[in-house]
């Protein structure tokens, strides 16, 4: 279903458009259970990114990644996803017909060759990947054992943005915002200005 070239000067593999990463671009990344003010908030920032011309980064999961990608694709945004398989896979399978889209009209990116057998350790590198990638990361929801907590630690190593959304922060039941907020690039989001003033700088 999928085709495919590789970069060879840094082991990526991609299919698409790499131009979809010529303009800024922010990855919007969370958890697979997302809630419904989660969802929202998640399809809120991604039009309000792609409105301003920046390009919507995620990982294709399900929850806030289905959801921003969607939704950056719905308001006519360039996206670029970064999945933890190689490209001719699809995870989850439901997601089939968005990474063909993706595939078809913007970006897709995987670190993994055709062929190669998906460990729970691809997942991992798939965030690095995708903080290397993106100018900001938004975490829009995520527990206190979630996957991305890797890719904002990336974040912090890269020096790139890191945005916390204001209703994690404020959760009593999780301890890993404060990991973070001493970063002195770790804003607590609030709206998509946040994002939008710190990436233009």
């Amino acid at each position: 279903m999928f085709g495919g070239e590789r970069d060879r000067s840094k082991d990526i593999f991609y299919a698409g458009n790499l131009d979809c990463l010529t303009t800024p671009a922010v990855a919007i990344v969370g958890t697979r259970k997302v809630s419904p003010e989660g969802a929202a908030r998640a399809r809120k920032l991604a039009k309000g990114l792609v409105s301003a011309g920046v390009a919507v980064v995620s990982g294709l999961a399900e929850g806030v990644d289905t959801e921003a990608l969607n939704a950056a694709i719905g308001a006519a945004g360039r996206v670029a996803a970064v999945i933890g398989t190689p490209i001719n896979k699809v995870y989850p399978a439901k997601n089939a017909q968005l990474q063909e889209r993706i595939y078809r009209d913007h970006l897709l990116i995987s670190q993994f060759s055709v062929g190669a057998r998906t460990f729970k350790s691809n997942f991992p590198e798939r965030n690095r990947l995708m903080a290397a990638v993106s100018d900001a990361t938004v975490v829009i929801e995520a527990s206190d054992s979630s996957g991305t907590l890797h890719q904002s630690a990336e974040c912090q190593r890269l020096g790139r943005w890191l945005f916390i959304a204001k209703s994690v922060v404020e959760n009593p039941q999780l301890s890993w915002p404060k990991r973070f907020l001493p970063y002195e690039k770790c804003v607590i989001l609030e709206r998509v200005e946040d994002v939008l003033e710190r990436i233009s700088k």
